[in-house]
């Protein structure tokens, strides 16, 4: 079931002989970015609200999650989606076995993450992301890329944090700049969660500071900004806008934030997904699952009949995908 992948100094080698914006970074391996396809770069196939202090992975059986998950994947791979961004951080139910499992079962290509989730009010934060500086937490994601998450082989595809929606915290900041140092150590593109624009614009800030391109950083749930040009401001200056909330009530709103995007030529700087899922240890046949198929079925349909063209829909779910999530440091 488990793929095994090299173990650290011989993929500190693979790296250095294979050119880091080459690679996207899979739960079973580096792939070529051009093998992404149709991208979903947000979704959660297993979230545990219960908070760090209670999380563990004896909460739920893998074979009945994937029971439930499976057949979900198995319908967007059917649709021609290839790959799945899975964005449930540590301390919040990520299960990088459970992961391998799905791939394996759907066929889609899934990426994990590394990190820490400071937003809800540091309910999801272990109690060492409280006591220990930015280096130290850096450490700790810099050896789950070098060695492998949670005594496996799997290692992340990107840096996934989260912060509050308003003015950052100390400890936010904290966190902000633990995932600049860990960039600027492996090359793992920043989201995070993050929703209105102050403090998307501080942790933009915070990476200029330390010498990291905006280029490197995912404004998660941009959507919630309701001040369109913030979000044209932040692609202008080379950030991700995360447009990950689809929902089939919402469609035309989205239409119209992308619209808005187009018209000031930013399109090729944002990312589309539903922030959709998710099995939910404690419930009942792990709650309701919301499906991963509105943006396939009902909204690329609604693109091309509101001017959007073949080439623009590519660009919005497979090049920016690939773009985003290459791993390379940015400067």
């Amino acid at each position: 079931m488990k793929k095994l992948l090299l173990p650290p100094l011989l993929f500190a080698i693979f790296l250095n002989a294979f050119p880091q914006d080459m690679s996207i970074m899979t739960v079973n391996g580096a792939i070529n970015p051009e093998k992404m396809g149709r991208t979903l770069v947000h979704e959660h196939l297993l979230v545990d609200f219960v908070g760090a202090a209670a999380i563990s992975e004896s909460r739920w059986d893998r074979r009945e999650v994937a029971d439930v998950v499976g057949p979900h994947l198995e319908a967007i791979k059917k649709q021609g989606i290839r790959t799945l961004v899975e964005c449930t951080p540590a301390y919040l139910g990520r299960d990088v076995l459970l992961l391998q499992i799905l791939s394996e079962i759907s066929g889609l290509q899934i990426l994990t993450n590394t990190g820490l989730y400071g937003a809800a009010d540091n309910k999801y934060l272990p109690r060492y992301a409280f006591e220990e500086s930015s280096e130290q937490l850096a450490d700790r994601w810099i050896k789950e890329w070098e060695g492998g998450i949670d005594d496996t082989d799997i290692r992340p595809g990107f840096i996934k944090i989260g912060v509050n929606p308003d003015s950052l915290s100390s400890l936010h900041r904290k966190l902000v700049l633990a995932a600049v140092i860990t960039h600027k150590a492996t090359g793992l593109t920043i989201a995070s969660h993050t929703g209105p624009s102050i403090p998307a614009f501080q942790q933009l800030e915070i990476l200029s500071e330390n010498g990291v391109s905006p280029e490197a950083f995912i404004w998660v749930h941009a959507q919630q900004e309701k001040d369109l040009n913030q979000l044209v401001k932040a692609a202008e200056m080379g950030a991700w806008v995360s447009l990950d909330g689809l929902h089939e009530n919402q469609m035309q709103t989205y239409i119209g934030r992308l619209q808005f995007l187009k018209e000031h030529g930013c399109l090729h700087r944002v990312l589309l997904s539903h922030d959709a899922g998710w099995y939910s240890p404690g419930e009942e046949g792990g709650g309701e699952f919301r499906p991963f198929t509105t943006l396939t079925e009902r909204f690329v349909p609604l693109l091309l009949t509101n001017g959007f063209t073949p080439t623009e829909i590519d660009m919005l779910i497979i090049r920016n995908p690939q773009e985003a999530l290459k791993v390379r440091v940015r400067k």
